[in-house]
């Protein structure tokens, strides 16, 4: 971990270590889907939590605390393994705020040593040339900030102005890809400020996609008529996205349920710090199953389960991992209970 940047050198070998890295990513990117396509034993997608704790708090935001200590490293190596063993192509680490742990390239690089595509979601706000590259050197695929706004207020610090030299940084020195989420939703103030964002993020060779806020079961609230001109702009910026292949979040634009087969506790699986499963970031505490008790029974059980919350989910990430299912196997078994209406069930911590 002590690498030293060369700010001084020739930015010529971060090119084309990017250009390499980039073609590297894109080629296990489309392995990804020709394997989902194939078969449908395997997760697609895991995200897993290595802390809860964000060094922000954004008034929006039921993801974070302030006082959750990091995953020790050991366990989450064990929970990488145990969903490698499941056969997952993608695992996204994110929180809280997971630059907070303090080996999280170690995680990382135990990701990409099974063939894993490695993808991080972060604030921006610990990124520094340093620990870019140590990024680099894990092996980092994918990294994604959401930029809320261009000036920061009572609502989100998560801004423009504040997170504008981290992006340069990552311009500067990052060889993974990148990409830049602005939001849009009832809680930003100024819906201009999602262009602006869009336009920075393009502008600095980065992708760059929208987000809807949604509410505290991850259900949508429909746009206005200027915010969904809005979300439609950006949306035209992002010809290297994924997410335009899918018409879930133009849909939720328009305040419209998507007719779509959630595939959540199969397909998509959210590992909480705690390492228990659950459907996903907004729907913590069903199935809430240990991962290493989680079987392929269970995977497929899940799998074959309605979901009464999918039709106005703003998920994006669980919906884009449905595609690969949606012209396939109905599910037969019956909607499960909505979180708001079960009994909590007790956090069970992992002994280290």
């Amino acid at each position: 971990m002590a690498t030293r940047v060369d700010r001084t050198a020739p930015l010529t070998s971060v090119k084309i270590r990017r250009q390499l890295r980039f073609i590297n990513t894109r080629l296990r990117e489309w392995q990804m889907i020709a394997k989902g396509l194939l078969s449908k034993r395997h997760p697609v997608l895991a995200h897993v939590i290595p802390i809860r704790r964000c060094n922000l708090s954004c008034a929006y935001c039921n993801e974070y605390d302030k006082i959750s200590q990091p995953v020790p490293t050991h366990v989450m190596l064990e929970r990488i393994d145990r969903l490698a063993s499941f056969g997952t192509t993608i695992i996204t680490l994110s929180g809280g705020e997971p630059l907070l742990h303090p080996e999280l390239e170690e995680v990382i690089r135990r990701i990409r040593s099974h063939g894993i595509l490695a993808g991080l979601i972060t604030n921006g706000y610990l990124l520094t040339p340093q620990r870019i590259e140590w990024l680099n050197r894990a092996g980092l695929d994918h990294l994604q900030i959401s930029i809320d706004n261009v000036t920061p207020d009572d609502v989100s610090k998560k801004s423009l102005k504040v997170l504008n030299r981290k992006l340069e940084m990552l311009a500067k020195y990052a060889i993974f890809q990148v990409n830049i989420n602005s939001v849009i939703g009832t809680a930003v103030r100024n819906p201009e400020d999602a262009l602006v964002v869009a336009r920075r993020a393009v502008e600095l060779g980065f992708t760059s996609t929208v987000g809807i806020l949604h509410d505290g079961g991850g259900q949508l609230q429909p746009l206005s008529e200027r915010q969904q001109a809005i979300f439609r702009e950006i949306m035209n910026m992002g010809k290297r996205s994924f997410s335009r292949f899918n018409q879930f979040q133009h849909h939720i634009a328009q305040g419209q349920p998507n007719d779509w087969r959630c595939r959540a506790g199969s397909r998509y699986l959210y590992v909480c710090e705690d390492g228990l499963v659950h459907y996903c970031s907004q729907q913590r505490g069903f199935p809430a199953i240990p991962l290493a008790q989680y079987t392929r029974e269970r995977r497929e059980h899940e799998y074959h389960t309605q979901k009464s919350c999918a039709p106005r989910c703003t998920v994006s990430c669980v919906q884009q991992v449905a595609t690969l299912d949606n012209w396939r196997d109905p599910q037969t078994r019956p909607a499960f209970i909505p979180i708001d209406q079960l009994v909590p069930v007790p956090t069970l911590v992992e002994e280290s």
